[in-house]
């Protein structure tokens, strides 16, 4: 059976290609073989994109999608997502908290005539890291 092409590949996955030599080049799909100088990719790039994209899906960073899918071909360890996922949904309850203070303090500010913003900056907790974010890096 031939394989597809990387306009095929993207076709059946709703990608553009230059999105696919992307995750080629950072190892979240290996590299397809060359045929006539084109590449050639066979049904398990579809696999492995499809679990790409769910890990983008959920919050994965392409640094967490790269531990996840490293040293292996198929789906990974069920322990490894395990672990990770875990790591995730701490994190995603994290930003649900932040999410809910943040939108506590905003209804807050439209309750009144004159919003305070001066006051209420002040009386907030100096923060390295204000806002929303569920992607945090992690420090080196």
């Amino acid at each position: 059976m031939a394989g597809m092409s990387i306009g095929e590949v993207a076709r059946k996955m709703g990608l553009r290609s230059s999105a696919i030599r992307y995750y080629e080049r950072l190892g979240l799909i290996p590299k397809a073989p060359r045929v006539s100088g084109r590449r050639s990719y066979d049904e398990r790039v579809l696999e492995r994109l499809a679990m790409v994209r769910f890990a983008k899906h959920v919050g994965f960073s392409v640094a967490e999608i790269k531990v996840l899918l490293s040293g292996v071909e198929g789906r990974p360890p069920t322990e490894r997502w395990r672990k990770l996922a875990a790591e995730k949904v701490a994190q995603v309850d994290q930003f649900v908290a932040q999410a809910r203070s943040i939108r506590n303090l905003l209804s807050e500010t439209l309750d009144f005539q004159c919003p305070k913003l001066v006051e209420r900056g002040r009386a907030l907790p100096a923060s390295k890291h204000p806002g929303l974010r569920l992607n945090r890096r992690a420090k080196s």
